[in-house]
């Protein structure tokens, strides 16, 4: 299936652009793609997940529109045609 990964400000520069479309395996979930990502882009490794495997505190993963941790987190399952937006933490006042 084709997803889309949406980028965000220091992540986006670690990308090196906003969007990326990826073919990923259909039985894919939310926590295949944030290693899949820390695995091609260096500069997110340990950014995205934290040793046990969970989302990072304070990072925001929308699924369309949605948060998956209000969904089932890692284990949220994807759909052809997602949008995976991916935001680093943000901070000010």
């Amino acid at each position: 299936m084709e997803l889309e990964l949406r980028f965000f400000a220091t992540f986006r520069a670690a990308v090196g652009q906003k969007t990326v479309t990826w073919e990923v395996d259909d039985d894919s979930t939310i926590g295949d793609i944030l290693w899949a990502i820390e695995d091609e882009y260096p500069e997110l490794v340990g950014e995205l997940l934290d040793e046990d495997g969970d989302i990072q505190p304070q990072l925001t993963v929308l699924k369309n529109g949605r948060e998956v941790v209000h969904l089932e987190g890692t284990e949220t399952e994807l759909d052809d045609g997602d949008r995976v937006s991916v935001f680093p933490p943000v901070a000010g006042g």
